[in-house]
Parts: C-alpha cells; sequence; structure tokens
C-alpha cells in the first residue's frame, strides 16, 4: 500500500489549537475555521492553525461532530507500515499479561494511537470493533494485518454499537476471515475459565475491564458469603468461589446469561458451591431481599452504563445513588462493597460523591480501601482522559 497523500487541510480557528498543542486526539466541528479541499469521509488530512502551522495528521468525517482523529502529531507517512506498527506496538505491550490469561485486549483505541479501533483476543480468535469512519475504510488492510500479526485462526467483527451512527455508519458484526467462531468459546482468567461467544456477548464477547477487579475480589472472598449484581455470565462470582466464598447470589435480569453463570461453576470446579441465581431487576430485586432481611458480606455492584450522553447524567446519579443505598443496606457491619460506573461521562469525583451521599443516606461508616479501575489492557492515553471510563471503589461499610 503506498503512502496515504493527505486530501485537505482542516483549518483550526485562532485561539482553539489549545488542545491539540497539549496532544488531545479529537478536533471538533465547533473548533474548525475552514476545510481545504474537499476530502471525503475517513480520507487522510492535515491540521494546521490560523498561520499554516503543522499541527496534526489524521482522518476526516464530516459526518461526525469529531470532525478529525489524530494519527500523528508529526509529518507521518500513512501507510501500510504505519498501520503495522501501530498495531505491533499495542500487541507487544500486553505480552506481559499472556502468563496469566489467554483473552485480552491487544488494541484500544485512541490510547494505543489507533483511534476508533478495538482489538480483543480470545484464545484463538479475535473479535474487533471499527467504531469510526477511519477505521471503515481500512478495515479490509486491517483485518489483513491482523491476520498475518496475531495467527488467528478466526477474525469475528462486533461493529453492533450505536456509535456507529454519530460517524454515519450501520452496525455490523460477522465472521470475515478464517474460521468461525464456536459459540462456547472457552478461556482462562487467572484461575478461571470462562465461556464466551463473541458472535452475540455483551461488548465483544465478555468484559476484559474487569480481570484485575475480579482478582481482587478473589483475595478477600474466602469464608464470605456474596451478591454479585448485574453478575452477566457471573465473572465476579466465579472468582469469589475459587477464592473461598462459601455462598454466591447472582442477580441479572437475563435468564440465558444466569444460566452461563451456572455453567461457569461447574466449568471451575465449584458445583457445591451455595449458589443461588435470580433473573430479574436488579433494583426491585435487591429491594425484596432488604425485606426479607438477607444479609452478604461483600456485595458486587457492576451495573450497565447509565449515562449515554451528558445530558443523562444527573439520572445516572440519582440511578448510581439509589442502587448503593441498597446494596450498603444488604451488607452485614465490616462487609465489603465493590462498586463501579462504566459510564464515560460520569467522572470519578461524581460517582464517589453518589456513593458518599448513599452512606449519608443509610447512616453507616464507610472506608475506600482501593480505587478500582479498568484493567492494564485498557490503557488510559495520558493526554486523552476520556478514555478513563471505568471506575470503582472497594469500600468497607461498617
Amino acid at each position: 500500500m503506498a503512502a496515504e497523500k493527505p486530501t485537505g487541510e482542516v483549518i483550526i480557528a485562532r485561539g482553539r489549537e489549545g488542545p491539540l498543542r497539549r496532544l488531545h486526539p479529537w478536533v471538533y466541528a465547533g473548533a474548525i475555521a475552514e476545510v481545504r479541499g474537499t476530502p471525503e469521509p475517513g480520507a487522510i488530512v492535515d491540521v494546521k492553525d490560523h498561520r499554516g502551522n503543522f499541527l496534526g495528521r489524521g482522518y476526516y468525517n464530516p459526518n461526525s461532530q469529531i470532525r478529525v482523529r489524530i494519527l500523528s502529531y508529526f509529518a507521518t507517512k500513512i501507510d501500510e507500515d504505519f498501520w503495522a506498527e501501530r498495531l505491533v506496538r499495542a500487541a507487544r505491550s500486553r505480552e506481559r499479561l499472556l502468563a496469566g490469561t489467554d483473552a485480552v485486549r491487544l488494541v484500544n483505541s485512541e490510547s494505543d494511537g489507533l483511534p476508533g479501533l478495538i482489538v480483543d483476543r480470545y484464545g484463538d480468535f479475535i473479535s474487533f470493533q471499527a467504531l469510526t469512519y477511519g477505521i471503515e475504510v481500512r478495515k479490509k488492510l486491517l483485518v489483513e494485518l491482523m491476520a498475518g500479526l496475531f495467527s488467528p485462526a478466526g477474525i469475528y467483527e462486533r461493529s453492533d454499537v450505536g456509535v456507529r451512527n454519530l460517524e454515519g455508519l450501520e452496525p455490523f458484526k460477522g465472521y470475515i476471515y478464517g474460521k468461525e467462531p464456536p459459540p462456547k468459546l472457552e478461556i482462562r482468567e487467572g484461575r478461571a475459565k470462562f465461556y464466551v461467544d463473541i458472535r452475540s456477548g455483551h461488548k465483544t464477547g465478555f468484559y476484559l475491564d474487569q480481570r484485575e477487579n475480579r482478582l481482587i475480589l478473589a483475595e478477600i472472598a474466602e469464608g464470605k458469603e456474596v451478591l454479585d449484581v448485574f453478575s452477566y455470565t457471573g465473572g465476579f462470582g466465579v472468582h469469589a468461589g475459587l477464592g473461598g466464598a462459601v455462598s454466591v447470589l447472582f442477580v441479572e435480569d437475563s435468564a440465558k446469561h444466569l444460566r452461563w453463570a451456572r455453567d461457569h461453576l461447574f466449568l471451575n470446579g465449584l458445583s457445591d458451591l451455595r449458589a443461588g441465581f435470580v433473573a430479574g431487576n436488579a433494583f426491585q430485586e435487591l429491594r425484596r431481599l432488604y425485606r426479607e432481611r438477607r444479609q452478604f458480606d461483600i456485595v458486587v455492584l457492576d451495573p450497565p452504563k447509565f449515562a449515554r450522553n451528558a445530558a443523562e447524567v444527573e439520572d445516572a446519579l440519582r440511578g448510581y445513588k439509589d442502587i448503593n443505598i441498597l446494596g450498603m443496606r444488604l451488607l452485614r457491619r465490616g462487609g465489603y462493597l465493590l462498586t463501579f460506573s462504566c459510564s464515560g461521562h460520569v467522572s470519578e469525583e461524581l460517582f464517589l460523591r453518589a456513593v458518599m451521599s448513599a452512606a449519608v443516606d443509610v447512616r453507616r461508616e464507610a472506608k475506600i480501601l482501593r480505587r478500582l479501575y479498568q484493567a492494564e489492557d485498557h490503557p488510559v492515553g495520558l493526554t486523552f482522559p476520556e478514555g478513563a471510563y471505568l471506575k470503582g471503589f472497594l469500600i468497607q461499610i461498617f
């Protein structure tokens, strides 16, 4: 592939170049004074300030509020070697993790210098997402490179996400290289084993971003009664069982995913664990457990995204406060709460405020033992704070 020559220039309005000079990778429509040339969606453009000074090179999309996503802050050649080098660099930074798992995120979008590209490895298979126009138009090249560099048995695309609508793209999923993945692909994570459905499971098949937090739960679970809320296929509960928990109650609105959680107990030799499975709305079920005077030593709250945009933040904070009130009421004195938010629009400070407000309302003393984040293979670019979406706390409640 020959180097892609820039097909246009994006001129930043006077006084709006600050984020780019601080190496932030997004150029919003409102920061642009002029577009020179006629770049197509996904085309390479150079970004310059109002005096014509070079600021960066990236790909352009007139359909998106994020008009340009920066690939390099230098006049780098954007060719096949560029894409291959970025893929290799990202994958090599994860090599150390492969001693403990065969399921890992290989590419984490902007934070790996590949905005809009997500690549997850599950055993011998790769699941990936093309979230932006710039990645979509280079998908064939990227799949060929991944096949050659990573030697997967098959590659499956999971670009069935709403964010593509903001780019002017239709959702898509399907097998595109090699073998089609099995309906249940087995992976390992520390001492645990799980089945993953990369064709229709949540995200690209599994919540890889919670790996390290699941291992933390295992460290404190011995002899404990555990409540795993929004449990999906039981990742936290399985690690609790392997850590010596005496019981785990799984609460999840999907009966199908609860069946997978049950299968995971058997897969991990935990068939004798005292386990319960409740299919239903988490808020309603926690209220029911409180009315029944149930108590637990550990409560895990790992809800789905409550705020999908800035307009939903206030409602999300009320939801976080409510679910944490319910979780705290179900804890014995001295028990542990692992509580999370995966809403990128809710900052750690706002989330902490909601959790703190919940503790005040239930009149329980609490102390933070650990701040919890997304796993190491989901890095956050130092100049891209938007990449820090998952935040949580390990809190002891008295």
